[in-house]
């Protein structure tokens, strides 16, 4: 072996060493380095408008990061132990409610049989009380890893900044390390974008929008633990198709089976006012746009969940978007509507 090939193989040897040594020490904070992208990509124009009032990238970039924690350490340092409190208040009621007679009066002849009402009941008993204990666990499980999520809150902001303040920068270098033609490069970060701010936007914060709309509801008509049922109807609302449509009917049914119409009919109202917000939102954020088609988001969020955890909600259509572009990219054919759906041309 000559003295050229050497060096040549004992670079690559040790060029995978350190990225198999680089992934094993980021292993723990990858989804904090991710969340830190998402963070930057949703909050650019923000940024964008505001080093061009204040002229300097640091003072920018901080005063972004300064509001975001705000926001995220008063609610966890204040509402926390009422949520815990709220969540463990549920997983001792789900165990002596009673679900089949609301049932029973709302479809009789549907829970006729004494047997398919007992088997029914203890299906749904069971599952909701897994759920709220479920949920408590989790609840419980963030205030005693509270400095381990503090650590990683920290890399998620110092990650945020930088890239916040370098994004030229890292962009350039990423499209350096790109092993494509500078067509397909720039077609691949043009859909890349277009499809990313589809998801985050469309998808992620009208959701979360759709919740906060339920979420006013359930405080209005002072529906109990309306602290926890406001976070599920949160989490509820960036599902698509679907939506906090999951929340509020069951919560609209017990209160007419319970003789509350009041509450009922304004729970009803502001349900369906978050759905008609998402149909006026969406279009108008997602129309100008490359997306994906709604099943598959959908699909890739529930997929997402399961292997990612919460954040697999916004990873997940994220990352099946992403291989459908290469793929569609890779054919150079038409791109089919149904699974990416260019933007709606200008009339």
């Amino acid at each position: 072996m000559d003295d050229s090939n050497f060096r040549k193989i004992m670079s690559a040897i040790l060029l995978v060493s350190l990225i198999i040594l680089s992934v094993l020490i980021l292993n723990s904070v990858l989804i904090s380095i991710i969340i830190a992208f998402l963070l930057a990509f949703i909050f650019a124009p923000v940024y964008t408008w505001l080093d061009k009032k204040i002229k300097s990238p640091n003072i920018s970039a901080g005063l972004i990061i300064l509001v975001l924690l705000i926001i995220i350490i008063l609610p966890i340092w204040f509402l926390m132990p009422l949520l815990l409190e709220q969540s463990y208040d549920i997983f001792q009621k789900t165990a002596g409610i009673d679900f089949i007679t609301p049932l029973k009066s709302i479809f009789p002849p549907l829970f006729a049989s004494e047997r398919f009402s007992a088997e029914v009941g203890s299906i749904i008993s069971s599952f909701t009380t897994n759920t709220a204990n479920s949920l408590v666990n989790s609840l419980a499980g963030v205030i005693l890893d509270f400095p381990t999520i503090m650590l990683h809150l920290v890399v998620i902001f110092f990650t945020f900044f930088f890239l916040l303040r370098d994004k030229e920068i890292i962009v350039s270098y990423i499209k350096s390390l790109l092993p494509f033609s500078k067509e397909v490069e720039e077609k691949i970060f043009e859909y890349s974008r277009s499809v990313t701010a589809s998801v985050l936007y469309g998808e992620f914060v009208v959701g979360m929008l759709q919740g906060l709309i339920l979420a006013v509801g359930l405080f209005i008509f002072q529906i109990p633990n309306t602290l926890f049922f406001s976070l599920i109807a949160l989490f509820l609302g960036v599902l698509p198709i679907v939506g906090t449509a999951i929340l509020w009917v069951p919560i609209a049914i017990y209160l007419f089976a319970t003789n509350n119409p009041i509450a009922a009919w304004g729970i009803v109202i502001f349900g369906l006012l978050s759905s008609s917000i998402d149909n006026i939102l969406r279009p108008l954020i997602v129309e100008k746009r490359t997306k994906i088609h709604s099943a598959i988001v959908l699909v890739a969020m529930i997929g997402g969940l399961f292997f990612f955890g919460i954040i697999g909600f916004v990873l997940g259509p994220l990352i099946i978007s992403y291989l459908l572009i290469l793929l569609e990219i890779y054919r150079g054919k038409a791109k089919p509507a149904l699974v990416i759906q260019e933007p709606t041309p200008s009339k």
